[in-house]
């Protein structure tokens, strides 16, 4: 690019970036408090960060592997659930709940809830930000914990890490996987795609795009370009002026996204336990909400085949045995970390 236009698109970005942080601002007089203990959030905490919707099954496994991370306080939005998800989190004593009845798709997919929690209580923090159905993971994650990772990406001048979307899922159709609240996920959806993983550098935002997974391999086959992005930007050193554009697959400013570039920073996974059993009644439910996707045409053919019960196993599946695997796998990267 000419420098011309290297300096429109840098204001078309900053733009970007301005009008998403006026939306989270606008956003807040949406949000209604229903436990508020920020006060209890002290200097160099790290915070986590999410919008959630019925997600009393995986929450209590959630939380507590994110606190073993050294996660301090969490903040999240609950999107007018009914299974008692908001009583639950009210109740944790590490735990700060906004309630809302607004769309989730006119907040952009809950995104401008997330900004404004993050502008108000995540400057200065690192900050995790995750959907209900993701656990973190990196190399050395059982004996080195957030607070440590993040001291050791300040000195080398880094600000985010990147993570790798990983999905997990049964051998057997969907509904016959058997799972209870606190349980570990992995012991459920213990398989994953070990190859088919496309990566694409993408300019625009400095970010490197990844598409592949079971998604793609089963839902997507014959459209690829339909099929869900798995590159994020979960964990970020927060500053007032940052904004997540597109769930936390890109963030603004651009030098945010470069995670997955800079070889000598770690890499992390995401794993992700969308199919667990209670996916055909999510399914049901969000294709009738339509409130999950922007082109909601385009995913009908895809919730018609959840609900159908598929068996996403294959022969070439792999049983998820750690970090170490994933590392072989080149699905996450140690950098200088180990």
């Amino acid at each position: 690019m000419s420098r011309l236009a290297d300096a429109i698109e840098a204001y078309r970005q900053r733009l970007k970036r301005r009008s998403a942080i006026w939306r989270a601002v606008r956003c807040r007089k949406q949000l209604v408090p229903v436990r508020d203990r920020t006060a209890a959030i002290s200097s160099g905490m790290v915070l986590g960060f999410g919008a959630v919707r019925n997600e009393a099954l995986r929450l209590p496994f959630f939380l507590d592997h994110h606190r073993r991370l050294g996660v301090g306080h969490f903040l999240f939005v609950d999107n007018a659930s009914q299974d008692g998800t908001a009583d639950y989190l009210a109740a944790q004593p590490d735990t700060s709940v906004w309630s809302t009845t607004a769309s989730y798709k006119a907040a952009r997919f809950g995104l401008d809830w997330v900004n404004w929690l993050l502008m108000r209580h995540g400057a200065g923090h690192w900050c995790l930000t995750l959907d209900a159905d993701e656990l973190l993971i990196y190399p050395d994650w059982q004996s080195r914990d957030l607070p440590a990772l993040t001291r050791w990406l300040e000195a080398r001048g880094a600000d985010a890490m990147a993570a790798t979307l990983l999905e997990l899922y049964p051998k057997g159709p969907l509904s016959q996987a058997r799972h209870a609240p606190g349980q570990d996920p992995v012991e459920t959806l213990p398989f994953f795609d070990p190859i088919g993983y496309e990566r694409t550098p993408i300019d625009r935002y400095g970010h490197v795009s990844i598409r592949g997974g079971v998604r793609l391999r089963v839902f997507f086959a014959d459209n690829a370009d339909h099929a869900p992005h798995l590159h994020k930007t979960p964990l970020i050193r927060w500053n007032r002026r940052y904004a997540y554009l597109s769930s936390t697959h890109i963030a603004l400013p651009r030098r945010l996204n470069c995670g997955f570039e800079r070889t000598d920073l770690p890499t992390g996974a995401l794993l992700h336990t969308k199919f667990l059993p209670n996916i055909l009644e999510k399914s049901r439910e969000e294709q009738q909400r339509a409130e999950h996707f922007t082109h909601t045409e385009r995913y009908e053919e895809y919730y018609d085949r959840i609900i159908a019960d598929p068996d996403l196993w294959f022969e070439g599946s792999a049983r998820y045995e750690g970090w170490q695997q994933l590392g072989r796998l080149g699905l996450i990267r140690q950098g200088d970390w180990v």
